[in-house]
């Protein structure tokens, strides 16, 4: 419903209204009759008769002749003013009336739209190749809860869609259970999470996701579809992405070979579209605190999208006393992890380490001996740097099937995502514009081929 017009359009009406009622004619016309004014005596000379010589006298007394109407027109002198009065205060109302109907029309836009916090641009209600108003009305059961635009699920609905959870429909483990396919009635599909327990780190990362991912809506941010509570366990179901997590299509049985050169950097460059829109165009900035390309998942066309927002928090709750180390061993800054400093920057180096990966295909931590562990950053920032190293640690899927110069440029985005030093590392705006010109203009970038990508050989390396 459409806020109430404020008060001051109101006002202005009220004001045009007492400026139709203002005398448009300044003059009045007055009838009088001046004073009778005292006429000259006028004699008449006597008529003489003729035939007796007898003379006839005229009337001695003199009787004035009655005065004329005079009509004089009183003109007010001020009528050029009033009119100049007048015209400005309908001028002023005119412009008053006008502000009042944009400024009704602008709030009647926002309340129609998902609150982003201040400041968020373009909220999108809808994402790429999902809409969330049609699968939502294909659910047997829904339900609208405070909310808002979260949708509350039967548990019913959702034992029938995974098939009362069925082992052959998980999709992934996470850290509090496991995530299912689920298929509902009308031919929807959706990917249920059902963490088991109700501990209180359950409970809160519950709690958290449904509120932030509740108000958040961008292509490159997976889409929260509804969620249930149900025999102490919570469940939150998601749009289905059909190619899995980015740490799925990398280190599982592929082994990367669906994703050439030109894909896997429309993968870092979608991913850094979604940190920039937490970090830029959220208020107060979401600080995502997990990212790893577990929670990094991928479409039918490889669009990625950012999930797994548990440990995600808001600009304003950065209280160190009260914020628990969390993350994922390889992901997490060196600043974060020793002195619990958190920031922007910290989502920056998740980035760089996803970044590797994609450039090499390596796990970001690997065990060298039982007793002994190597992250992907201490390995490979020696090499980074030297030109004529870095080709020898690249991906064998994508060796030798890229420009040499784009090459030496991710590489160098890397090695800034992953500095020691918060303060050097680029904020999230600038990567995403060192990504912009290497992906071509078919896969969201700006880069022109002289061959286009086809669809088979963006999933195979040339």
């Amino acid at each position: 419903m459409p806020p109430p017009l404020p008060p001051l359009l109101r006002f202005s009406v009220l004001l045009l209204l007492l400026l139709f009622s203002w005398p448009l004619a300044s003059g009045r016309a007055a009838v009088s009759s001046p004073a009778p004014s005292s006429l000259p005596a006028t004699s008449v000379p006597a008529a003489t008769a003729g035939g007796n010589g007898t003379a006839a006298a005229s009337s001695s007394s003199d009787v004035p002749a009655p005065p004329p109407f005079v009509i004089t027109v009183v003109r007010h002198h001020h009528y050029h003013r009033e009119l100049v009065i007048a015209t400005v205060l309908a001028s002023i109302a005119t412009v008053m009336i006008f502000l009042s109907t944009l400024y009704a029309w602008t709030m009647w836009r926002r309340s129609r739209r998902i609150p982003n916090g201040k400041g968020a641009r373009r909220p999108d209600t809808t994402t790429r190749g999902i809409t969330l108003v049609p699968i939502l009305s294909k659910f047997n059961s829904v339900k609208m809860n405070k909310k808002g635009l979260v949708a509350m699920i039967e548990y019913p609905s959702l034992e029938a869609a995974t098939g009362k959870f069925n082992e052959g429909n998980v999709l992934g483990v996470g850290g509090f259970g496991c995530v299912y396919k689920a298929a509902f009635d009308g031919g929807a599909t959706a990917a249920v999470k059902r963490l088991e327990g109700g501990g209180p780190d359950c409970e809160k990362e519950f709690e958290n996701e449904l509120d932030l991912l509740g108000r958040i809506r961008h292509p490159n941010i997976v889409s929260l579809l509804g969620f249930c509570v149900h025999g102490g366990n919570h469940y939150i179901v998601y749009e289905l992405m059909e190619k899995g997590s980015l740490e799925t299509q990398l280190h599982g049985p592929s082994h990367g070979s669906a994703m050439s050169w030109h894909v896997r950097m429309k993968i870092a460059l979608d991913t850094a579209r979604g940190l920039e829109y937490l970090h830029e165009h959220c208020n107060p900035p979401v600080i995502h605190r997990d990212l790893k390309s577990s929670n990094i998942l991928l479409d039918s066309d490889f669009n990625a999208k950012i999930a797994d927002f548990g440990l995600a928090v808001t600009g304003g709750n950065l209280d160190k006393g009260n914020l628990k180390i969390s993350g994922t061993l390889g992901y997490v800054a060196p600043e974060y992890l020793l002195d619990g400093k958190l920031t922007e920057k910290s989502d920056v180096y998740a980035f760089g380490v996803v970044l590797l990966e994609l450039l090499m295909g390596r796990k970001p931590v690997e065990k060298m001996s039982p007793s002994q562990c190597q992250s992907i950053v201490s390995w490979a920032m020696p090499q980074l740097t030297d030109r004529s190293k870095l080709p020898n640690i690249i991906d064998p899927v994508i060796k030798d099937t890229m420009d040499p110069k784009h090459l030496y440029q991710v590489a160098a985005v890397a090695v800034l995502c992953v500095q020691p030093e918060p303060s050097y590392r680029p904020l999230i705006t600038d990567v995403l514009h060192s990504l912009v010109p290497l992906v071509p203009a078919e896969l969201g970038g700006t880069l022109r081929v002289t061959e286009p990508p086809s669809p088979s050989k963006m999933h195979c390396p040339s």
